[in-house]
Parts: structure tokens; sequence; C-alpha cells
């Protein structure tokens, strides 16, 4: 097996790696989207400090798990744009 064909296949580990921390990542938002939805509530409802700091701060944790999944999205893209590139070259240098 080549070098071009090794690299294919760590880039495949790599992909799937962010795939799984992509899925991971999306059920924990889901997870931070509730507690918010309660935190905001309870600060509408019972307009305490406490309640608006905590609605402030579980409102943060849902934007930056967000930007998380964004960028291992964005990562795993570009990966695939590379992976892609070189199966292209590996399948043209076969046909040659």
């Amino acid at each position: 097996m080549g070098r071009r064909e090794e690299r294919v296949f760590r880039l495949n580990d790599e992909i799937r790696s962010l795939v799984r921390d992509e899925e991971l990542a999306a059920e924990e938002l889901i997870m931070l989207q509730h507690l918010d939805d309660d935190a905001q509530r309870d600060a509408a409802t019972y307009d305490q400090p406490m309640d608006r700091a905590d609605a402030k701060e579980t409102s943060g944790d849902v934007d930056r798990m967000a930007q998380h999944i964004e960028n291992l999205e964005r990562d795993r893209k570009r990966l695939e744009r590379k992976r892609d590139r070189l199966i292209r070259r590996l399948t043209s240098g076969v046909a040659e």
C-alpha cells in the first residue's frame, strides 16, 4: 500500500472521529438548550438576580456549544475535501 492510500485511511479515521464528536456535541447542545429554556423561563417568571445570572450563563453555554459544533463541521469538511483530492489523484494515477 502506498503513502497516498495510507493518508486516505488516516483521513477517514480523523473524519469518523470528528463525526462522532459532532454527534456527541449535538446531543449535548440539546440538553443545554433544555436547561437554557428552563433558566430563561425562571428569569422571566421570577425576575430574581440569580435567575437572570443563570439565564445569561446558560445562554452563553448554548452559544459556545453551537460554535463548537460549527468548528467541528468546518474541520470535518476540510478533511473530506482533502481526502477527496487524494482519492482523485489516486484514481487518475491508476488510469494512466
